[in-house]
């Protein structure tokens, strides 16, 4: 091995060599004397060259593997003793592949083609063996003199403990990882309700593994009456502690949603919620209620992205404003708007991981998503998944996903059959009481209602049109509606006050109409009107 060349190259080499031929010589004249460099210290003079020191030697006392091989068959020239005592000692002159198999499983001999051919080191980091140990090999180009074809030298250092460090820390992400994805599917709705009016479909998709689980969520919760409240929302954070603030903050929509609040109050409620929960979280949320008997959407955003609104004739709409401010800002006074959504029309929710993109302005992203939803047919789950796709979308995607699609079905031959409407205005006084029996009774009969569900339809709607008639102002209106699967009886007026179940004492003569209500249907509720008044309705589930 050649180190003289080597050592010429090295600082102080080159006034060390010309220290030691100038030993002895005639002084220079004063004007070139004053020109040299400084005398050397004592004890330069006499310090060995580099070729003086036992190549063997150093190499044997190197903590890393070494292993000298020459010729392009790469045959073994020597290996020191952290080598042998690793691996086992080798034959001189044998082939590495021959003979090191431990080179073999490092993937090193194309690397070491590479070196001698090229005269360049390379370096490969945490290789592993069979064995399961783990070394950062470094090559490096040997000139041998005498001979045609030069060598390599391989020097290995043990990283098994770094190695296995790293790994621990990984599969310790990992669990962290999947603790999240966990909890967050845990706490999204395990079964979407699917409302007599609407289909749905949604789809959650958690970032790759080098993003931490956000806090996207959705869900769906019909109100009764036919009624359908739509939510989502993202929570930005990442891991556990955003999903747990999700968890939170779905089960108070919920809550919320009960109390059949128009979307802007339950924003109002929800946003100083947000603040309570966790301060330094920001999330973003859409509310919004679809009511079969008005063909629209009635929403509110907290700082979310635009419902995407696709008619039956491909065209796409992007909800306007009203948008305030993300979650637990406070401050802000949230407003409600309106979009329609008729029959054949789809609409979707989303969330920004669906459409945001690096070095990209989110508007575009929306612009791609419109365009695909223009194109996008059949069923919600179908219309979903191609949404996804059409966004690139992966399992290394660097955000969660959360996307909620929602058909309002257009109906036709014997499906649109199982849907009627029916509606009276309810003018005058007490005589509205005895129309209403009757105007229900005949409906009823034509919608070919069994005699006993029919009877306790006319009772239901004798109770709500009492119950308006004496607690309500005008204008008051009655109702009827039934689906597939239900008979739903809707009184509405002009007063907010909304009824509460009581019980009723032996002697008093009022205070029964909603406990009978109660109990002969599936289901009652109220909830305060738009425009001031109310609306009180009661259900009942059709047989199969």
């Amino acid at each position: 091995m050649n180190f003289t060349r080597w050592s010429a190259r090295l600082p102080g080499t080159q006034r060390r060599a010309a220290a030691r031929t100038d030993r002895g010589s005639v002084p220079a004249a004063r004007g070139e004397y004053d020109q040299q460099e400084e005398p050397l210290p004592d004890g330069v003079a006499d310090l060995p060259a580099l070729e003086d020191f036992s190549v063997r030697e150093i190499l044997g006392s190197l903590p890393g593997l070494v292993a000298l091989a020459y010729g392009p068959e790469h045959r073994v020239a020597y290996v020191n003793d952290a080598y042998a005592a690793a691996f086992g000692p080798r034959r001189p002159g044998t082939a590495v592949a021959d003979c090191c198999p431990e080179l073999s499983e490092l993937g090193l001999l194309p690397l070491m083609d590479q070196v001698l051919r090229s005269g360049k080191p390379r370096t490969v980091k945490s290789r592993r063996t069979r064995t399961g140990g783990s070394y950062t090999v470094t090559c490096l180009p040997v000139d041998t003199p005498g001979r045609e074809h030069g060598g390599v030298l391989v020097h290995a250092a043990d990283v098994t403990a770094h190695a296995e460090a790293a790994e621990r820390l990984r599969a310790s992400e990992r669990r962290h990882r999947e603790t999240a994805v966990t909890l967050q599917r845990s706490l999204l709705p395990q079964e979407l309700e699917q409302p007599d009016d609407l289909r749905i479909a949604a789809d959650y998709r958690p970032g790759g593994t080098d993003a931490a689980v956000g806090g996207d969520w959705y869900d769906v919760i019909t109100l009764g009456a036919g009624r359908t409240a739509l939510v989502i929302g993202d929570v930005m954070g990442r891991g556990v502690r955003a999903a747990a603030v999700m968890g939170q903050l779905r089960t108070a929509v919920r809550a919320y949603a009960r109390l059949d609040l128009p979307p802007h109050e339950v924003l109002q409620l929800l946003d100083g919620l947000a603040a309570e929960i966790d301060p330094s979280q920001i999330a973003t949320c859409v509310y919004a209620v679809h009511d079969p008997n008005e063909g629209r959407l009635v929403y509110a955003s907290a700082g979310h992205l635009p419902i995407l609104v696709r008619d039956e004739d491909g065209s796409v709409e992007r909800a306007a404003d009203p948008t305030g401010p993300p979650l637990g800002t406070g401050g802000w006074l949230h407003t409600s708007g309106t979009i329609a959504l008729p029959p054949g029309s789809t609409a979707v929710l989303y969330t920004d991981g669906l459409v945001e993109r690096r070095g990209e302005d989110i508007d575009e992203g929306v612009a791609s998503l419109e365009r695909a939803l223009s194109g996008a047919t059949g069923t919600p789950q179908i219309v979903c998944d191609r949404l996804i796709r059409s966004q690139g979308v992966t399992a290394e995607h660097d955000d969660d996903v959360a996307v909620l699609v929602v058909q309002h079905p257009s109906r036709t031959g014997p499906d649109a059959e199982l849907f009627h409407n029916a509606a009276l205005e309810l003018l005058g006084g007490v005589e509205a009481a005895p129309r209403a029996r009757a105007f229900a009774s005949g409906v009823l009969a034509s919608w070919r209602f069994p005699v006993e569900l029919r009877d306790l339809g006319v009772l239901a709607t004798s109770e709500l049109v009492a119950n308006s008639l004496k607690h309500g102002t005008p204008p008051m209106r009655l109702r009827l509606r039934r689906t597939d699967r239900r008979l739903i009886i809707e009184v509405t007026d002009g007063d907010d006050h909304l009824p509460r179940r009581r019980r009723a004492e032996t002697e008093d003569e009022a205070g029964r109409g909603i406990s009978i209500i109660a109990t002969i249907a599936s289901s009652w509720g109220s909830r305060r009107t738009p425009g001031g008044g109310k609306a009180v309705w009661c259900e009942f589930a059709l047989p199969d």
